[in-house]
């Protein structure tokens, strides 16, 4: 006989667990829809849908791909080289001919004319399955319109030339695995599962209702897979294990409170040093890495002193926060946040804490160029189809602070130096984010020069001329 343990009772509905409350009955029904069974299923009818056919813009990749006469960025230099070809076999690159030698003869050969060629670009704080789904949609928890409004967004974000992002929270693992296996349309992605926090903090969205939690009853947020709360060490370690289980590339900690939480604000901070230390060891020993998110200096620098490698957002801290970045050597993932057009989707408590970020993000980034922290770019687009298509626009903010270059180079090769943490749980074992002989083929082909004129990253659908992810060429207007 199979025994379910504590954590799990409320499931079947046993004589003490008092279900016969009409109250109770009613939301018990109403959760059962949401269990993580029943959620994610929603993508099993995504993906039937989309494995009639092969996705949308995609070709069935040919043996070889050249892109000929390009000016070359190759995710690194400062600037173009001219004159150059491209030679793609399968999913890697196999060539950067300067010789422009003729086409193998079984190549697809794709004529660019002087088009700038570079690799595709990196988001390293993305949201896959909420990025597009309004908060209410959200809320009343339809997986279908939830997981179509996703594979819609996914395949968006792909048209817009991110190839790669890095998501920092939700019930993403089978929606990757759609991706990765062609049934739907989207960008690579480096999955952390569930956000783990303690109760109270960013992550923890349970509803009055769900307070206090009965013994072993999971949340809402927590059934959907979006959260995991955690209030002891050995139930956080056990969290950081169940998302490695699952596929996660890196975990995600909660440090303290955030935008989009109306009851957990940003002063505030969760782990102990010693428990943030612990899930650092676990991931160790999974052979990757913890990402704290955290915005206030107290809450930055636990992090830090725990052993964390990388810190997400921190658009609060204060100069001793700032050397401490550099002194022990912790990446910074952070986002060029500088107006409300750039976080439209807030509203109430989160209205309110994202003039906080506004203020921040010129400090931030000060910071940063002082003590030379090194620095990843990301989005966090959320919670908008109208806002999702800014993720570009987000990317051009960061001319305020960097030449084109630089700021190319943060969105490829240095957010790929970041993915690169995930060491042996990456799920795409490979270079990214750069254009050299053995890199995936990850490539974008601009009607322009990016480094010239940034404005134009601002506008892929005019301007992004030829699309390949792993070797696929998904969209081509030569």
């Amino acid at each position: 006989m199979f025994r379910l343990g504590k954590k799990y009772r409320h499931f079947i509905h046993d004589a003490g667990c008092g279900c016969s409350h009409p109250v109770l009955q009613e939301r018990s029904r109403h959760l059962s829809e949401y269990s993580r069974r029943t959620f994610l299923a929603g993508l099993g009818s995504a993906a039937i849908t989309g494995g009639i056919a092969s996705p949308v813009g995609a070709q069935t990749p040919p043996t070889k791909i050249l892109l000929r006469q390009v000016r070359l960025f190759d995710g690194r230099s400062e600037t173009l080289q001219s004159g150059v070809q491209v030679l793609v076999e399968g999913n890697t690159i196999s060539a950067i001919d300067k010789a422009n030698n003729a086409p193998p003869s079984d190549a697809t050969v794709v004529e660019c004319a002087d088009r700038v060629l570079m690799p595709g670009m990196i988001d390293a704080h993305w949201h896959t399955i909420y990025a597009a789904v309004p908060l209410n949609t959200l809320m009343a928890g339809d997986p279908g319109i939830i997981f179509a409004t996703s594979t819609a967004e996914a395949e968006r974000t792909l048209m817009r030339g991110f190839t790669t992002v890095r998501d920092l929270g939700g019930p993403v693992f089978t929606f990757k695995q759609a991706i990765d296996r062609g049934i739907i349309t989207g960008p690579r992605i480096f999955p952390s599962g569930a956000m783990i926090t303690t109760s109270g903090g960013h992550a923890d969205l349970r509803m009055p209702f769900e307070i206090p939690a009965r013994e072993g009853q999971l949340s809402l947020s927590e059934m959907m897979g979006s959260a995991a709360i955690a209030d002891d060490t050995g139930e956080l370690k056990r969290r950081v294990r169940e998302q490695l289980l699952q596929g996660a590339s890196q975990i995600k900690l909660v440090g303290g409170g955030g935008v989009s939480s109306p009851r957990s604000p940003l002063d505030m901070t969760t782990f102990s040093e010693d428990e943030i230390r612990a899930a650092v060891e676990v991931a160790r020993d999974w052979n990757t890495y913890v990402t704290v998110h955290a915005y206030a200096p107290r809450t930055v620098q636990r992090a830090i002193a725990g052993g964390a490698a990388c810190i997400e957002h921190a658009h609060l801290m204060d100069e001793d926060t700032a050397r401490m970045f550099a002194e022990k050597n912790v990446w910074l993932s952070t986002q060029p946040f500088l107006s409300v057009e750039d976080a439209a989707s807030q509203s109430g408590p989160g209205a309110e804490r994202v003039k906080q970020l506004f203020a921040g993000t010129p400090k931030v980034y000060e910071f940063v160029k002082k003590y030379g922290i090194k620095t990843a770019w990301g989005s966090d687009v959320l919670f908008s189809p109208e806002l999702t298509p800014r993720q570009n626009t987000m990317l051009t903010h960061l001319s305020n602070w960097y030449s084109s270059a630089e700021a190319l180079r943060m969105a490829t090769s240095g957010n790929a130096e970041l993915l690169a943490f995930s060491n042996l749980r990456t799920p795409y074992p490979g270079k990214l984010g750069v254009i050299e002989q053995g890199a995936l083929a990850d490539i974008l082909v601009w009607d322009g020069n990016p480094l010239d004129d940034f404005k134009i990253i601002e506008d892929p659908e005019q301007k992004l001329s030829v699309i390949i992810k792993d070797g696929r060429i998904f969209k081509n207007t030569l």
